[in-house]
C-alpha cells in the first residue's frame, strides 16, 4: 500500500508535466522500437534451390535506452553497445556474460561457471542492470538479478555516466534488457538443447493475435544441468507472459511479467586456495572439477515483476509514456559450506595436512527485495524557426527495501586433493544475525532536448534526483540532492560517418553498508568522451553495418570495491579513481551470408587516492584488463547442395586483471599482495543448418578447453575459467 500511494502521487505529477508540454508542443513525433517481432530470423528457400536466411536485426540502428526516445544510435553522443536477439539467437548466446564476449568495454566470465548471477563490469565497473527501462531490485552485494536471457528482446550497454535520464547510474554505465513483447502476427519457436557435463534445456516463445485489439505472448524455459564441477546441479524455470492492449490507433497498454526460480546444488566453485590454482602447490595442481563447497550446499531463488507500458500519442507531435514496475527478489543460501579459511599447515611439510587440509565454514545468507519503480515522460518534435527539437521531459521514482540476514560457524576441515564431505558440517544453520535493513526512495525530474542544425546535433541533458535512504536503526538517514547533466555534439555526415564529443556526469546513492556496517557515502562522476560512429548507409544494398571508435576519460569519488574476507559479504568504499581508455566495435552482415563481430577495448584503471585505504593508491581496478580484443566470423552457404550450411569461428583474448585490492579484505588483512589472472586466448566455434522453419546448431565454447584461473580475489577466494561448453541445439520456427 506505501508503493500504492507514493506511485499514485507520482503518476498525478506526471500527468501535470503533461499538461504543460500539450498545451506548449504541436508537432510531429515517431516513437518506439519495434520488439514484437513474431521473428526476425527468417529462413526462404528459393525456387532456385537456395536458402537464405535473413535477419533484419542482426546490425542496430538504434534503441530507447540510449536518450529514452527514438534518436538513432549514430546521431547519439555517446557510446552504446546493442546485442539483438538476432546476434543473440544466431551466435546461440546462452547468458548475458556469453553476449558480451564480443563487445567493447564490457567484460564477463570472471567468476567461471557460477550459474546464479550474471558479472559483467563496464569501463572498470559494475553497471546498474535495468529491465524495460526500470532498475531492478538488486540486492545489497550483487548488482545483478540474474533473471535468463532468452526473456529478452535486446541487451543494451550504454557506457559510462547515465544519470542525466537514469539517476542513480554507476560511472561505467547501465545494462538494460528489453522483454519481447506481444505481437499482431502470429509465430514463435520451441526449442531443446542438450550439451557437455548434462545440460539440458527446453524453450519456448509464442505470440500472436488473440482479438483484433489484443495480441499476446507466452515465453517459458526449463533448464536443468550440472557443471564442470563435481556433484553440483542447477535448475531453471522461467515463464514470462505479456498482453497490449489496443485501446485506440493511438493508444495501447502493454503488461509485462516474469517468474523465475532457481536452484543450485552442490555450490559454485568458488573459494578455491591460491596455492594449487593460480601459484603452486607442492601436492600439484587442484582439478577444475574438484568441489572444495559441499554436495549439499544449497542456493534458492524466486523472483517476480508485473508492471505496465502505457503510450498515448496526442496527433503526430506528442508522445506520453508511463512503465511502471512492482518487482520481488528473495535469495535464501541455507547450507553454504566454502573453503573460505585457507591451508591449516603451511608451515611443517612433515604432516599430511601440509598444503592440503583446508578449513571450512559454514555460511548461510537470506536476502528479500521488494521494489516499486515508475517512469513517466512526454516527448514531442518540435521547430524554432530553422532548428529542429526533440524534447523529452519526465519524472521517475524509486521505492527499494532490502533485508538481509546471515549465519556463520566453523565447519571442519576438507582435503583439497581428495575431498570427503562430513555430513554433520551440513547444517541448516538459519539466518541469525542482521546483516542490512534499508529502504531507499528517490525521486527525479529530468529533461532533454536534441538540437539539429542541418547535419550537427546538440544534446543537452538534465535531471535533479532527491535521495532519502534509511538503514538500519543505529545509522542515521542519509538524504541527498544532486544535479547531474550530459552536453553533447556530434555531426552526421551524407556518407554515415558521425564524429562526437560529449561530457557527462553521474550521482549514485549507494544502498549497503561496509564491513564495519556503514552506510555507503553517494559516488559521483564525471566523464569526457568523443568518437566516430559509421553506419555505412554509402555501401551497397546488402551491406549492414554500424561501427563505433571512441576514446574517454572518467573519474569517480568514493567508489566502492568488492570485499572478500571471513564474511565473503559488503565491500569497502575507498577515495578517486581514473579510468581512461578506447574502445573500437563493428557488427555487420552482409548479402545475409556473412556476419562479423570485433571489437578492441583498452582500460587504463588506477586508484588516484584513498584515505581509508592508502594501500591502494596506483594500482589497478579489479577484473579490468587493460586489453581486450575478439573477433568472431560467421557464413552461411546459399547454394548449391550445400545450401542452409554455416559456421563460424572466433577468438577472444583478455590481458590479465587485478583480482583485488590490498584492501581488498577490509580490516581483516591490510594491504595484502595483489593477484593478477588472466592473460588469456580462447577460441569458440558453431556449426549450423537452416531449413525452412527449422535451424540445427552445435557451438563450442573455449573449444580447447584452456585451463586458467578466471580470478583471485584473495589468497582463498580464486575461481576456474569456463571449461570448454560443447552444447547442441534445435529450434523449430512456426
Amino acid at each position: 500500500m506505501v508503493y500504492l500511494r507514493r506511485s499514485s502521487r507520482l503518476l498525478l505529477l506526471a500527468s501535470a508535466t503533461f499538461s504543460f508540454a500539450q498545451a506548449a508542443l504541436a508537432q510531429d513525433t515517431t516513437q518506439s522500437a519495434d520488439q514484437g517481432d513474431a521473428a526476425s530470423i527468417k529462413t526462404v528457400k528459393n525456387d532456385d534451390g537456395s536458402i537464405v536466411v535473413t535477419a533484419r536485426h542482426y546490425v542496430p540502428d538504434g534503441t530507447i535506452t540510449a536518450n529514452k526516445t527514438n534518436i538513432p544510435l549514430i546521431e547519439t553522443p555517446q557510446s552504446i553497445s546493442v546485442i539483438t536477439r538476432d546476434q543473440i539467437d544466431l551466435l546461440n548466446f546462452i547468458d548475458i556474460q556469453q553476449a558480451v564476449r564480443y563487445t567493447s568495454g564490457a567484460f564477463g566470465e570472471n567468476y567461471g561457471a557460477d550459474p546464479r548471477y550474471d558479472f559483467v563490469t563496464v569501463r572498470g565497473f559494475t553497471p546498474k542492470q535495468y529491465i524495460d527501462g526500470l532498475a531492478v531490485p538488486a540486492t545489497s552485494t550483487i548488482a545483478s538479478t540474474g533473471v535468463d536471457l532468452y526473456a529478452f528482446q535486446s541487451l543494451d550497454i550504454l557506457k559510462g555516466p547515465s544519470s542525466a535520464l537514469y539517476g542513480s547510474a554507476p560511472p561505467g554505465g547501465i545494462l538494460n534488457e528489453t522483454s519481447r513483447r506481444a505481437s499482431s502476427e502470429f509465430g514463435g519457436e520451441i526449442q531443446g538443447k542438450y550439451g557437455t557435463h548434462g545440460f539440458g534445456e527446453a524453450a519456448m516463445t509464442v505470440t500472436g493475435p488473440a482479438a483484433p485489439y489484443l495480441d499476446v505472448r507466452m515465453t517459458a524455459l526449463y533448464r536443468n544441468a550440472g557443471s564442470e564441477i563435481d556433484h553440483t546441479n542447477r535448475k531453471r524455470i522461467l515463464a514470462a507472459p505479456t498482453a497490449t492492449l489496443k485501446l485506440g490507433p493511438d493508444t495501447k497498454l502493454t503488461g509485462l511479467a516474469y517468474y523465475q526460480y532457481d536452484k543450485v546444488e552442490g555450490g559454485a566453485g568458488g573459494f578455491l586456495p591460491i596455492y594449487g590454482t593460480l601459484l603452486p602447490n607442492p601436492n600439484g595442481k587442484i582439478s577444475r572439477s574438484t568441489n572444495l563447497d559441499d554436495p549439499n550446499d544449497l542456493f534458492e531463488r524466486r523472483q517476480y515483476g508485473l508492471g505496465y507500458d502505457f503510450e498515448h500519442r496526442f496527433g503526430n507531435a506528442i508522445t506520453f509514456h508511463s512503465n511502471t514496475k512492482w518487482s520481488h527478489y528473495k535469495e535464501n543460501t541455507p547450507i553454504g559450506l566454502y573453503s573460505g579459511g585457507g591451508f591449516t599447515n603451511v608451515d611443517d611439510p612433515s604432516l599430511p595436512t601440509y598444503y592440503r587440509t583446508l578449513r571450512q565454514y559454514n555460511f548461510s545468507y537470506q536476502e528479500q527485495v521488494n521494489s516499486f519503480t515508475t517512469d513517466n515522460r512526454i516527448d514531442a518534435n518540435f521547430d524554432t524557426g530553422s532548428i529542429e527539437h526533440k524534447l523529452l521531459v519526465g519524472v521517475d521514482y524509486r521505492n527499494v527495501r532490502n533485508v538481509a540476514r546471515y549465519g556463520f560457524v566453523f565447519a571442519g576441515t576438507l582435503d583439497a586433493f581428495n575431498p570427503v564431505y562430513d555430513p554433520q558440517f551440513a547444517q541448516d544453520i538459519g539466518y541469525p544475525f542482521a546483516y542490512a535493513t534499508q529502504r531507499l526512495r528517490q525521486t527525479g525530474v529530468y529533461a532533454q532536448d536534441q538540437l539539429k542544425f542541418g547535419n550537427l546535433f546538440v544534446m543537452l541533458s538534465g535531471r535533479y534526483d532527491w535521495v532519502k535512504a534509511d538503514g538500519p536503526s543505529f545509522v542515521e538517514p542519509q538524504k541527498n540532492h544532486k544535479f547531474t547533466y550530459r552536453v553533447g555534439v556530434n555531426y552526421v555526415t551524407e556518407s554515415g560517418i558521425a564524429p562526437y564529443v560529449s561530457y557527462a556526469t553521474s550521482f549514485e546513492p549507494v544502498l549497503g553498508v561496509d564491513g564495519d556496517k556503514n552506510p555507503y557515502k553517494p559516488t559521483s562522476t564525471k566523464q569526457w568522451e568523443g568518437g566516430i560512429k559509421y553506419d555505412a548507409r554509402g555501401l551497397p544494398q546488402g551491406f549492414k553495418l554500424f561501427a563505433t571508435v571512441a576514446v574517454f576519460d572518467l573519474k569517480q569519488t568514493n567508489f566502492v570495491s568488492a570485499q572478500t574476507g571471513l564474511l565473503p559479504v559488503g565491500g569497502s568504499q575507498g577515495g578517486n579513481v581514473e579510468v581512461y581508455g578506447a574502445e573500437f566495435e563493428v557488427v555487420s552482415r552482409i548479402n545475409d551470408q556473412l556476419t562479423l563481430n570485433a571489437s578492441y577495448s583498452y582500460n587504463h584503471s588506477e586508484v588516484k587516492s584513498s584515505d581509508n585505504a592508502p594501500g591502494d593508491v596506483g594500482f589497478p581496478m579489479p577484473t579490468t584488463p587493460k586489453n581486450k580484443i575478439s573477433l568472431f566470423a560467421d557464413y552461411t552457404t546459399q547454394k548449391g547442395f550445400l545450401a542452409g550450411l554455416g559456421g563460424g569461428f572466433g577468438v577472444r583474448h583478455n590481458s590479465k586483471s587485478a583480482g583485488n585490492l590490498p584492501s581488498g579484505t577490509g580490516s581483516a588483512i591490510a594491504n595484502m599482495p595483489v593477484f593478477y589472472a588472466g592473460n588469456v586466448t580462447l577460441f569458440d566455434a558453431i556449426l549450423h543448418y537452416d531449413l525452412p522453419g527449422w535451424r540445427f546448431a552445435v557451438n563450442g565454447s573455449n573449444i580447447f578447453d584452456k585451463k586458467y584461473i578466471a580470478r583471485c580475489a584473495s589468497m582463498i577466494n580464486c575461481v576456474y575459467g569456463q571449461a570448454r561448453q560443447v552444447i547442441g541445439t534445435v529450434t523449430m520456427k512456426f
